[in-house]
């Protein structure tokens, strides 16, 4: 989540980069935190406690389970087969062996091409939810950020982030949170009401 920083007011330049300074030289810097402009989320808690992310994320661990389980079936009977192949071959003639072994060498080949499509599916897949994801938090914070008055969201991940310090109160993350998961319930709310509507309808 590395990627997800804010400039809600691209007309202004940012005031602070990083760490707020105590230095002397740094009034300008230490007013704009002092009034809030700049604050941060915590990224690692975004994700694992956003209820939209983690309703994501089974249903594609479901999505992917089922494509490797259908996989490994296939995969099971092409090996039977060759097996099969394997025990019987020395009493068939060498235009059934040259036939029988054309065939074993097609399915593995549609096998290697399924493997690489299903991946490359599910990649796919995976990167458009996680934009979904993106916009829907970007757009949280945009909100957010013209009702609060704030000039720059940062996003702050232990280990992989530029701010090695910030001050709690700059920390917005369970605020965020709150909102992005209290707009989440309201939408399955709402698909539900749609959803009983519809059936008694039938």
């Amino acid at each position: 989540m590395g990627a997800l920083v804010t400039a809600c007011n691209t007309d202004q330049k940012p005031q602070a980069t990083g760490t707020a300074t105590t230095s002397s030289s740094s009034s300008d810097t230490l007013a704009t935190v002092g009034t809030a402009e700049i604050v941060y989320i915590n990224s690692d808690s975004l994700l694992s406690k956003y209820e939209y992310f983690k309703d994501a994320r089974t249903r594609f661990q479901s999505k992917t389970e089922k494509a490797e389980k259908d996989f490994q079936s296939k995969a099971a009977a092409f090996e039977r087969e060759v097996q099969s192949y394997q025990r019987n071959g020395g009493s068939m003639t060498v235009e059934q062996r040259a036939s029988t072994e054309q065939k074993l060498a097609q399915r593995q080949q549609q096998l290697q091409q399924q493997s690489q499509t299903t991946g490359n599916q599910l990649a796919t897949e995976e990167a458009e939810e996680m934009k979904k994801i993106y916009d829907r938090v970007e757009a949280y914070l945009q909100k957010l950020s013209q009702e609060r008055g704030y000039k720059m969201v940062l996003t702050y991940s232990r280990g992989q982030s530029a701010i090695l310090y910030g001050d709690n109160s700059l920390d917005i993350t369970e605020e965020v949170l709150t909102g992005l998961n209290s707009e989440y319930d309201q939408e399955k709310e709402a698909a539900k009401t749609k959803d009983t509507t519809a059936t008694k309808k039938k």
